[in-house]
């Protein structure tokens, strides 16, 4: 069975910088795009970032609130997907969800109903 599981959250401080990982295993996910949501208490998930399958010179695309500031990436050998966070702020507090899905890429990705494969989530805390 397909599975996603995520590692690397943690309290860092505003300002700082911290990694969050996932690991995909039981399924072929190198053809899927994969990405980030996020889940603050009392409020709406959130779109956080999303990466195509491609090899070199993949597509990416990023939510609003993290544009500039978050670098998502991947390594389809590894069947892992990495989340670098810099400069970050109180509001970045959340569970973070690694998410897979099996349809193409396309600018829909922003919405959480087109990923079937969602991890656990990792609770990321910055403290001011």
């Amino acid at each position: 069975q397909a599975q996603l599981e995520e590692s690397g959250g943690g309290l860092v401080q505003a300002g700082g910088s911290l990694t969050v990982s996932c690991a995909a295993s039981g399924g072929t996910f190198n053809k899927s795009p994969m990405g980030w949501f996020r889940q603050a208490p009392g409020k709406e998930r959130e779109f956080v970032a999303v990466i195509s399958w491609a090899v070199t010179g993949a597509s990416t695309f990023y939510g609003d609130s993290v544009k500039g500031r978050f670098t998502i990436s991947r390594d389809n050998a590894k069947n892992t997907v990495s989340l670098q966070m810099n400069s970050v702020k109180p509001e970045d507090t959340a569970v973070y969800y690694c998410v897979a899905a099996r349809g193409g890429w396309g600018t829909w990705l922003h919405r959480a109903e087109e990923y079937q494969y969602w991890g656990q989530g990792t609770q990321v805390t910055v403290s001011s």
